[in-house]
């Protein structure tokens, strides 16, 4: 059985299809001192895969309670999928008195889990924090299928060294492209500083390939420098659509042609789904 939390309805529907396996009902709700509220409508059968991005501290929050109603209702394996890990980016303590967050978030989730899969997190070390260790589960290559078929000598961008693999996961789907990535600098959590190796891309087609897009800061110094130089056009895409504050105007202003997300957030941008290669881990 697929269980779904409030955020992740669609892509649960369509995991379930993925498995051909029957998806619970669940009511969300709130008590009105604000706290939250799930029932599980459904019985519950022995086996059941909770889906849930921890996309904000509620939904963090709902995916324990999920957990707990499934094994209070006498599920004996839970399989806990993230496909967006919250609070995944502070993998280490970087002053101290720091928390380190993502492991915190991972020793929650894992108290009443039996496995855990997690969909491209931003650093795979974070894996390691669940027990047991999580299994990564790369979403990346999806970005391949909402492209053109007729991009014009395709240059597929990471915008830092980091985001390369996951340029050359959607370069191997795509069929043909050349990977390159840019260094970037960040200054603070706005403030960043673009600057990138000889790369020719006057008259060709851009794909800029990253994990999350946040405020788009990074992706709109990047689309703007690729403009300068002449690039036919931009295709900006990402697994994880966060597209916090403003960040659709800036890539847009910046001169993206498109933006392609998957749908471990869901948004108007998730072009694709990560249903399948879930399913493939799964099965």
């Amino acid at each position: 059985m697929i269980i779904s939390g409030s955020v992740s309805q669609s892509l649960a529907s369509r995991l379930a299809t993925e498995l051909d396996r029957p998806l619970a009902v669940v009511e969300y709700d709130r008590f009105p001192d604000g706290e939250l509220y799930v029932k599980i409508d459904d019985a519950v059968s022995e086996e059941v895969v909770i889906v849930g991005s921890t996309i904000t501290s509620d939904a963090h929050i709902e995916l324990l309670q999920l957990q707990d109603a499934a094994r209070e209702a006498g599920a004996e394996k839970i399989t806990t999928v993230i496909p967006y890990m919250g609070y995944g980016r502070q993998d280490k303590a970087f002053k101290s008195g720091e928390s380190v967050s993502a492991r915190a978030m991972a020793n929650a989730i894992s108290v009443e889990t039996d496995q855990v899969f997690v969909v491209t997190p931003h650093e795979k070390a974070t894996c390691e924090f669940f027990t047991p260790t999580a299994v990564s589960v790369d979403g990346a290559k999806q970005l391949a299928e909402p492209l053109p078929d007729d991009l014009l000598d395709p240059v597929i961008l990471a915008p830092d060294a980091g985001a390369t693999d996951l340029a050359e996961a959607v370069r191997n789907e795509y069929g043909t492209g050349t990977v390159k990535s840019f260094d970037k600098i960040r200054h603070s959590g706005n403030e960043v500083e673009i600057s990138g190796d000889e790369i020719n891309v006057d008259g060709r087609d851009i794909v800029i390939v990253d994990d999350i897009i946040a405020t788009g800061t990074t992706m709109s110094e990047a689309i703007e420098t690729l403009q300068t130089d002449g690039a036919r056009n931009v295709f900006v895409t990402c697994v994880h659509p966060l597209l916090a504050q403003n960040a659709r105007l800036k890539l847009s202003k910046a001169g993206a042609t498109e933006i392609y997300a998957t749908d471990t957030i869901e948004q108007p941008e998730s072009a694709v789904s990560v249903a399948p290669v879930l399913a493939e881990k799964l099965a």
